[in-house]
């Protein structure tokens, strides 16, 4: 068996360069991810190859399934005995994955799953996109279920956020879900890795199925053919939902002070919005920015402090998709001010100078 505290690939505290998906793959496993079940697909096709690498080595379990539903399937295996289990695929890899992600949140199984978006629909292309917002934040299955949606904006968030995901996932009983895209999954950042966690001293879950000797027995499962117990078993998770709702959402925000336009965006878009908000107040725009951390639950009450206490005359709504998030925007600020959208659907990524050129539209008429 290899020493799981030797640490060969990243040490602890050093500041190394590396691709967004090799970033979250190896914090995955610094979380005490052990089991992970996946097809490749592009762009997100280095997680699956950086498990392949590096999960037997921390004494865990790499399989490349036959299939995205293969591996969803799997994963709800491993995951149900209380290990640390994870998938990563791209937008069409995760549509087929939809039904095991029902069954997951149905019978309250955590792990972590991971989108790197690419363009659709359909096959699309293998460029980034951002167009799977609806599927990510609207249950991502059957029934009422949700589950928690990360959205990080670089790849220090994109390590940061496997460590939450999994943290997460086990207090609420759900799957967590870290939506990326082609560009977060791609490109190449300094990231530090802080903190190393051994699965032998996670509380034990006290729900999984990892035999009855000695104990009563667990049953894990989705299935009630009795209505009324059904219908308990979906108030409970509505109960945890609004739980979650409550004590989960994050956001940030930027330049608030004087702004009289306000940028909202998440991800890469968010990275582009901020460039473009610093080049407007170079030329004295009065500009601010709104960016979720989490898609789900969305930052519905913190958005709409933000216009209510502020001086915010428009918003700007950037999007890598035909313009998605810009509903639940719309729902946050309930009619308080216009809200306009700028977005790209092809997988060409928007330039700064697109949105400032936006922004300063909307600044003259502000």
């Amino acid at each position: 068996m290899p020493d799981r505290n030797m640490r060969r690939r990243v040490p602890l505290g050093e500041r190394v360069l590396m691709k967004g998906n090799e970033a979250l793959a190896e914090a995955a496993l610094k979380a005490g991810c052990r089991a992970f079940f996946g097809y490749p697909i592009t762009p997100a096709s280095e997680i699956t190859s950086y498990m392949a690498r590096w999960m037997r080595e921390d004494g865990g379990v790499f399989l490349q399934s036959e299939s995205e539903v293969a591996a969803i399937n799997m994963v709800f295996g491993a995951a149900g005995t209380g290990v640390r289990a994870m998938t990563a695929s791209s937008s069409p890899g995760i549509s087929l994955m939809s039904e095991g992600v029902s069954f997951l949140a149905g019978a309250e199984v955590p792990c972590l799953l991971v989108n790197v978006m690419r363009v659709g629909p359909g096959l699309g292309g293998i460029q980034p996109s951002q167009s799977d917002y609806f599927q990510a934040t609207r249950g991502l299955g059957h029934g009422d279920s949700r589950v928690i949606v990360l959205a990080p904006a670089n790849i220090q968030e994109m390590a940061d956020f496997a460590f939450d995901a999994f943290d997460l996932a086990e207090r609420y009983r759900t799957p967590v879900m870290i939506l990326a895209d082609g560009i977060l999954g791609q490109m190449m950042e300094p990231v530090t890795f802080h903190r190393e966690v051994d699965p032998a001293t996670l509380p034990e879950a006290d729900w999984a199925t990892t035999g009855a000797s000695g104990r009563p027995k667990r049953i894990v499962k989705s299935l009630y053919l009795d209505p009324d117990a059904l219908e308990a078993h979906n108030e409970l998770l509505q109960a945890k939902y609004r739980r979650i709702e409550r004590e989960e959402t994050r956001w940030k925000t930027y330049d608030l002070d004087g702004a009289r336009v306000l940028l909202v965006a998440y991800g890469t878009t968010a990275r582009v919005a901020y460039h473009a908000m610093e080049l407007a107040e170079e030329r004295d725009l009065p500009v601010g920015m709104f960016r979720p951390l989490t898609a789900y639950p969305f930052p519905y009450e913190a958005l709409r402090t933000v216009v209510e206490e502020g001086e915010i005359e428009h918003i700007l709504v950037v999007e890598l998709s035909a313009g998605q998030m810009i509903q639940d925007v719309r729902l946050a600020v309930e009619g308080r001010c216009p809200i306009d959208f700028l977005g790209r659907t092809g997988g060409s990524v928007l330039a700064p100078m697109e949105v400032l050129e936006a922004v300063r539209r909307l600044a003259v008429t502000a």
